[in-house]
């Protein structure tokens, strides 16, 4: 019997600067999963976004500041799905 991938958690946005839009986020190999503050989800994946782009955005996630601007600047209608 196959084994069934762990399921990894969301992390809460560090939001250090304290007004981000970001509440959640979850790094995959391909893609990045936000959740803003206003409950909508959205992926973000290399194909949709770019993997410069994505890289970008693991960055500024994991750093917890920069990353509601970002993507509001650079990849607003970029996302490769909404979930809600």
């Amino acid at each position: 019997m196959a084994k069934k991938p762990l399921k990894v958690p969301a992390e809460k946005y560090q939001n250090l600067s304290g007004k981000s839009t970001v509440a959640t986020y979850k790094i995959e190999k391909d893609s990045v999963t936000i959740v803003f503050t206003s409950h909508a989800k959205y992926i973000y994946s290399n194909q949709s976004a770019g993997p410069l782009n994505i890289k970008k955005m693991k960055d500024l996630a994991i750093a917890g500041k920069g990353l509601g601007t970002f993507i509001e600047a650079n990849l607003k209608e970029s996302f490769a799905r909404k979930i809600r």
